[in-house]
């Protein structure tokens, strides 16, 4: 499988890590570059819906455990973990950017290498205002 980005969160997402200093380049950062690099561009207009993609809300299963989780994948600066806003740069915000719903990505994180389903992804047009 070949992750989807829109050109717009790739030039946002390269805008963010530029600004970052050597230190933080971490080996997450650097994974997020491959996988821009390797991923498959598309226009805002011809992104489907049910891609993950910045400022996404998904629903996710890790197969091995069965844990179930519901995010919303953002930049770091917006990142709050006790409100469910998960950082791109996180070791599963890498995983997951570029895939859609349905997908089983199998991913190495901190606990080992994980088979995570992606359940469900509502992108902010898609989502209702509160």
């Amino acid at each position: 499988m070949i992750p989807l980005i829109k050109t717009s969160d790739a030039d946002a997402i390269f805008s963010t890590i530029n600004e970052l200093t050597p230190e933080e380049k971490t080996k997450e950062v650097r994974q997020l570059v491959s996988e821009i690099q390797h991923a498959k561009k598309v226009t805002d207009a011809s992104m489907p819906r049910k891609v993950i993609q910045l400022n996404s809300y998904f629903e996710a299963k890790f197969e091995k455990n069965e844990q179930l989780i519901a995010m919303t994948l953002v930049l770091p600066k917006a990142a709050d973990l006790e409100a469910n806003r998960l950082s791109l740069f996180s070791p599963l915000g890498v995983a997951l950017i570029g895939y859609k719903e349905g997908d089983r990505v199998e991913w190495p994180l901190p606990v080992g290498r994980r088979i995570i389903q992606i359940l469900k992804v509502k992108n902010p047009e898609t989502v209702p205002a509160s």
